[in-house]
C-alpha cells in the first residue's frame, strides 16, 4: 500500500467539505471487498448511541454521525470501516444503521476500533468538525459480561464532549427472544486470528428448505450474481423489539451472458431469412430486382450483429453497464445498471423474510437517439407507411394476420417436417431390429405428425402464396406461367375424382409427369386468356399432386407395416402350434404349414428391406411438399415487407435492442424468484398453472426524450409475453452449467433454466417434466421529476394513461384467471387488512382519478404484485437516482406495513437507508460519486416521500 493510501490517521479532521461523507478512495475498495465475500455471515455487529453531546455553540444541538475506524497490529493506521446515518438535531442520537465485521474483515481480539463522532455544520455543503472521538480493542467488547461498553467521547483538546455506547447484538436472538446486549462468546484463536462465533440465524446449512438463499453462497445464486454489497440495521418495532435487515445488491454475469446468446440467435436468424429468399430460386426481373434490394438490406443488418458479437465477447468491464455508458453502441444490447436488490427482515419471533426487486435503467435505444418518438410511435408510423405502399404499389399488402399466418406456417412447417423425418428414421430403426412393439408405436406417431403435416398444408392462403410464386418465376415455357389472379385452391377443395394418383403403391411417379396437363400451343384463337387459365389450373394440378402424394405415401407405408405386422403374428401362431403338434407327434403338421405362404420362415432383413423404399418415398414426398410449402410463405412474406424493408429493418433492429434489456432482467428476476420459492408449493403451483406475475414499475416522465423511452420501454416490456421458460437438471455444479440458454427466433424464445439436481428434484412433476412457463408483464409508470410538472402544465400524460389502463385491464385478467383455477392459499400472507380484490379496485380507481404525480398507483401496483407471488421491477432512466428514492421508499413501507416498523422511527430509516445503503453505493459505481443527481430545484417538484435527505445528492453526472 502507498504512503498515500497510509495517510488518513494524520488527516486534518477539523474541516471537511463537500465529499466529507464519503468513504475515501482508498479505503472504498477495502470496504466493498470486506463485504463482498460473504454478506450474510457477519462475524460481529454492534449498534451505537451517543448521549449528552455538547457543542462549542452552546445555542445549537449538534447534527452527528459516527465513523468508524480500525487497526489491527502490526498495521499502523487507520482503516475508515464504516460510518451511521447523521442524526439532527439532538444531544442523545441513536444510530439506526448498524455496524458489521464480516469473516474477511480480518479483526482479531487485538483489533483496536476507534469511533469519531463529527458534527455537521452544514449538510448541503458537507461542513463539519470532529467533536470528538473513543477507541477500544475488540476483546474488550468481547470479554465484557453484557457484551457493552460505554466509552468517554474526548476532543482534540482531550475535553469531554459526551458519551457513546457500543452494543453487539447476541447471536440467536431469535430462539431467546432477550432483549439485544449481545451474548458474543470468545472462540478459539488459530494464527492469532481470533475465529470468532457467527450468527447462526445468517449461517443455517444452506439446504433447499432454507427460509432464504444466499447470493454468495447459494449454488444457482453465485454463478448468477456477483459483486454483493451488504449493509446492516436495527430498526424498533411497535412492539418494543427489533428488526434485523440485511439489504443486499448485487450485479449480474446476465448482463453480458444473455445479450451474447441473444444477439446470435438474431444474427442465425437472419441468415436463415436470407438462405430462403436465396432459395425461392430464379425470378423474373422485377421480382429478381426486389429480392436483391431485400436481401441487401438484411447483410447490413447482419454486418452490425456480427460486429456487436465481436464487440460483446471482447468486452472486458464489469458485469453490468454504467449509467454513463447507456448510449455507448459496441454495449447497446446490454441493459444500464442492471442490479438485484434485496431486503432481508428477520424478527426476534423467529420469521425470516426476503423482498427482492430487479432494477434496471430503462429499457430503450439511447444510442440510436429518440427524436421526438419511441416504438411506440414508430409502429405506428410503420403500419400507415404499409397501408399508404399497399394502395400505391403494384406489390400488394397482406393484412396483418395474413403475415403472422405466414410466419407460423414457415414455423409449423419446419417443426412438422423436421419430425416427420426424424419418426421416419425411428421407424427404419425398428425395423431392422424387427421390433413388432417399437414398429407399432412409431408408426402411429410418424401418422399423427405427417397428417398434421398435410393438415397444415391444406391452407387457402398456402395456395394462394404458390400461385403467386409461379407468377413470378421467368416463362421457361409457355404452359409455366399462371396468372397470380386465380390464387384460391386449397388441396381440401379437390374431389377424390381429380386426383392423378394410379399408382398408388409408387407415389413418387406423380410428381413427375406434368405432360398430360401441358397448355395448347400459343396462336390459338383465344389461346392467351384461355392459356393462362390452363397455367393456373396446370400449377393447381401440380400443387395438388405433392399434397396428394404424401397422403398415398404414408397410406403404403402403413398398409406395408400392418401386413408385416400380421405376417409375424401368423408365425408366432404357426409356431406355438408346431411345437403343440411335435408334442403330440400329429402328422400332417408339415402338409399344414406347407399350405400356408403367408407363414413362411422370413430373412432377417425383411422388415427393412421391405419399408426402406416406402420410408425413402414417404421423405422425399414430405420433404417436397414442405419446401413447396415454406418458399411460398417466403415469397408471400418478401412482397409484404419489400415497400416498406429499409424502415421496417431499422425499427427491428430497435425493438431488439429494448427487448433484450427487458429479457435480460427478466431472466435475473425468474431465477432468483424461482429459488427462493423453491419450497413455496402454492407459487410453483401457480407458476406452472397461469404463469408468472411480472410487473416493471417506471419512473419516467413524459416529456421530452424521456417521453420516447418510455415508449421503447412499454413495447419492450409487452413483448415479453413471447418469452417462455423451461427448467432443467444442470449437467454438474459447475457455474456455467446453470446459467441459463435461449432458444428460438422473434416469435418466441425459450429460456431454459438449469438447477442443481438436489433443487430441481424439489420441483412439481408438471415443471419436471418440462412444461413451458409463461409470464404475464404489466407496467406502471408515474413521472416524479421536474419534467413531468411541465408534462403536465403544457404537455401531454395520455401515454402514461394508456399504458396503466392497459396494464390495469392485463393484471385484472391475471387474478381472474389466478380465481378461477388456483386457492387463495397459494398466495403469501400478509399483515395488510386490506385484500387483493379491494387493493386491485383501489389501484383502478387511482389510475382512473386525474391527480398530479399520483404515486400511489405505484404503491399499490407494487403491493399488489407481491401478493401475487410476482417478480418485482424498478426503473428510471438510470436506474440511480430516481430508482434508489423509490426502492428505499418501498423498503421502509413494507417493514412498516408487514414487520411492524415503529411509526416514530419511518423517515429516520428512510434517510439511513438512503444515505448509508447500498443505493448510494450505486451512485458510486455509476459516476464514481457517492451522490445522487438532483438538484434543490429539481427536488421541490419531486413528490416529499422521493426526497433524500441533505447532503447526499448534487449535480453529477447521470
Amino acid at each position: 500500500m502507498s504512503g498515500k493510501e497510509r495517510s488518513p490517521r494524520h488527516r486534518p479532521w477539523s474541516v471537511y467539505r463537500a465529499n466529507t461523507f464519503d468513504l475515501s478512495a482508498e479505503m472504498m475498495g477495502l470496504t466493498l471487498a470486506g463485504n463482498s465475500q460473504d454478506p450474510d455471515e457477519p462475524v460481529l455487529e454492534f449498534s451505537l448511541a451517543c448521549s449528552e453531546l455538547v457543542t462549542p455553540a452552546l445555542d445549537r444541538k449538534p447534527t452527528s454521525f459516527v465513523a468508524v475506524s480500525c487497526t489491527t497490529p502490526p498495521q499502523a493506521f487507520w482503516t475508515k470501516h464504516a460510518q451511521t446515518e447523521i442524526i439532527e438535531g439532538t444531544s442523545n442520537p441513536i444510530y439506526l444503521s448498524s455496524i458489521a465485521f464480516f469473516q474477511d474483515s480480518l479483526i482479531t481480539q487485538q483489533t483496536q476500533v476507534k469511533l469519531s463522532v463529527y458534527d455537521v455544520k452544514d449538510r448541503s455543503q458537507g461542513t463539519m468538525y470532529m467533536l470528538g472521538s473513543a477507541m477500544f480493542p475488540v476483546k474488550e467488547l468481547l470479554q465484557d459480561k453484557h457484551h457493552r461498553l460505554h466509552l468517554t467521547l474526548r476532543s482534540a483538546e482531550n475535553e469531554r464532549i459526551g458519551n457513546i455506547t457500543i452494543i453487539a447484538w447476541q447471536i440467536e436472538e431469535r430462539r431467546d427472544q432477550r432483549a439485544p446486549v449481545a451474548r458474543l462468546q470468545r472462540g478459539d484463536t488459530i494464527n492469532g486470528r481470533m475465529v470468532l462465533p457467527v450468527d447462526e440465524s445468517l449461517t443455517e446449512s444452506m439446504g433447499i428448505k432454507s427460509k432464504s438463499a444466499s447470493l454468495c453462497k447459494d449454488t444457482l445464486l453465485k454463478a448468477v450474481f456477483g459483486g454483493v454489497m451488504s449493509r446492516m440495521y436495527r430498526f424498533p418495532t411497535t412492539d418494543g423489539n427489533h428488526l434485523r435487515i440485511l439489504e443486499q445488491m448485487a450485479e449480474s454475469v446476465l448482463s453480458l451472458h444473455v445479450p451474447r446468446q441473444f444477439v446470435k440467435l438474431l444474427l442465425e436468424e437472419d441468415a436463415v431469412r436470407v438462405c430462403e429468399l436465396e432459395e425461392l430460386g430464379e425470378l423474373s426481373p422485377c421480382w429478381e430486382n426486389l429480392r436483391r434490394d431485400i436481401i441487401t438490406q438484411y447483410q447490413t443488418i447482419i454486418l452490425t450483429y456480427q460486429e456487436t458479437i465481436s464487440d460483446l465477447h471482447e468486452y472486458k468491464g464489469p458485469s453490468f453497464k454504467s449509467s454513463t455508458l447507456k448510449a455507448e453502441r459496441k454495449l447497446e444490447f446490454i441493459p444500464t445498471n442492471l442490479h438485484i436488490q434485496r431486503m432481508r427482515v428477520q424478527g426476534e419471533s423467529g420469521y425470516d423474510r426476503t423482498y427482492d426487486v430487479v432494477t434496471i435503467g430503462a429499457p430503450a435505444a439511447h444510442h440510436q437517439g429518440f427524436k421526438g418518438c419511441g416504438l411506440r410511435k414508430l409502429l405506428h408510423k410503420l403500419e400507415d407507411s404499409r397501408k399508404h405502399a399497399g394502395s400505391g404499389s403494384k406489390v400488394a399488402a397482406f393484412l396483418p394476420q395474413d403475415v403472422v399466418r405466414a410466419k407460423e406456417l414457415i414455423a409449423q412447417i419446419n417443426t412438422l417436417k423436421t419430425q416427420v423425418c426424424y419418426y421416419t428414421e425411428r421407424l427404419s430403426r425398428a425395423a431392422k431390429e424387427r421390433s413388432a412393439n417399437a414398429l407399432e408405436r412409431t408408426l402411429a406417431i410418424l401418422t399423427e405428425k405427417t397428417r398434421q403435416l398435410v393438415t397444415v398444408c391444406d391452407s387457402k392462403l398456402l395456395s394462394s402464396a404458390i400461385l403467386a410464386l409461379a407468377a413470378a418465376c421467368p416463362e421457361f415455357a409457355p404452359q409455366r406461367t399462371p396468372s397470380p389472379s386465380s390464387s384460391t385452391l386449397s388441396p381440401s377443395s379437390r374431389s377424390p375424382a381429380r386426383s392423378p394418383s394410379r399408382h398408388p403403391t409408387s407415389p413418387s411417379r406423380l410428381a413427375t409427369s406434368p405432360s398430360r396437363h401441358a397448355a395448347p400451343p400459343e396462336g390459338v384463337e383465344g389461346g392467351k386468356s384461355k392459356r393462362t387459365s390452363l397455367q393456373a389450373d396446370w400449377h393447381e394440378e401440380e400443387w395438388g399432386k405433392v399434397w396428394l402424394n404424401v397422403d398415398k405415401s404414408l397410406e403404403c407405408v402403413i398398409q406395408r407395416v400392418d401386413r408385416l405386422l400380421h405376417r409375424d403374428r401368423l408365425q408366432s401362431d404357426s409356431s406355438s402350434e408346431d411345437v403343440f403338434l411335435l408334442a403330440n407327434d400329429e402328422p400332417g403338421s408339415t402338409a399344414k404349414k406347407d399350405t400356408s405362404p403367408e407363414v413362411e420362415k422370413s430373412s432377417p432383413g425383411e422388415w427393412s428391406e421391405a419399408l426402406y423404399p416406402l420410408l425413402t418415398t414417404l421423405t422425399d414426398c414430405v420433404s417436397l411438399m414442405s419446401d413447396k410449402a415454406k418458399k411460398a410463405m417466403v415469397f408471400l412474406l418478401m412482397r409484404d415487407s419489400a415497400p416498406t424493408i429499409a424502415m421496417s429493418l431499422t425499427l427491428q433492429y430497435r425493438r431488439d435492442v429494448v427487448f433484450c434489456q427487458t429479457l435480460t432482467a427478466l431472466i435475473c428476476g425468474f431465477i432468483i424468484k424461482l429459488r427462493n420459492c423453491l419450497c413455496d408449493n402454492g407459487f410453483l403451483r401457480q407458476l406452472h398453472t397461469i404463469g408468472l406475475l411480472v410487473q416493471y414499475e417506471g419512473l419516467l416522465s413524459t416529456y421530452g426524450e424521456e417521453l420516447a423511452m418510455l415508449e421503447d420501454m412499454s413495447v419492450g416490456v409487452m413483448d415479453l409475453r413471447n418469452v417462455t421458460f423451461k427448467v432443467t437438471q444442470a449437467t454438474s455444479g459447475f457455474g456455467p452449467d446453470m446459467l441459463p440458454v435461449i432458444t428460438g427466433n422473434r416469435n418466441g424464445f425459450n429460456v431454459r433454466v438449469p438447477m442443481p439436481g438436489a433443487m430441481f428434484d424439489t420441483l412439481p412433476r408438471e415443471i419436471q417434466n418440462g412444461m413451458l412457463l409463461r409470464v404475464q408483464p404489466v407496467l406502471f409508470n408515474v413521472g416524479i421529476n421536474e419534467q413531468q410538472t411541465l408534462a403536465e402544465k403544457f404537455g401531454d400524460t395520455s401515454l402514461q394513461e394508456v399504458i396503466n389502463v392497459e396494464s390495469m385491464a392485463r393484471l385484472g385478467s391475471y387474478y381472474d384467471q389466478f380465481k378461477e383455477v388456483l386457492p387463495e392459499d397459494c398466495l403469501p400472507r400478509s399483515r395488510s387488512t386490506t385484500g387483493v380484490p379491494e387493493l386491485l379496485k383501489l389501484l383502478n380507481q387511482n389510475i382512473n382519478t386525474k391527480k398530479s404525480k399520483n404515486v400511489e398507483i405505484l404503491w399499490q401496483a407494487a403491493e399488489a404484485c407481491r401478493r401475487l407471488n410476482g417478480v418485482r421491477f424498478t426503473s428510471c432512466k438510470s436506474a440511480k437516482d430516481r430508482t434508489a428514492m423509490s426502492l428505499t421508499l418501498e423498503q421502509c413501507q413494507i417493514l412498516q406495513q408487514e414487520h411492524a416498523l415503529a411509526p416514530q422511527v419511518f423517515y429516520q430509516a428512510l434517510d439511513c437507508m438512503r444515505s448509508e445503503g447500498c443505493r448510494r453505493e450505486n451512485t458510486m459505481k455509476n459516476v464514481g460519486c457517492r451522490k445522487y443527481a438532483f438538484n434543490s430545484l429539481q427536488l421541490k417538484a419531486f413528490p416529499k416521500q422521493y426526497r433524500p435527505p441533505e447532503g447526499t445528492y448534487g449535480k453529477v453526472e447521470s
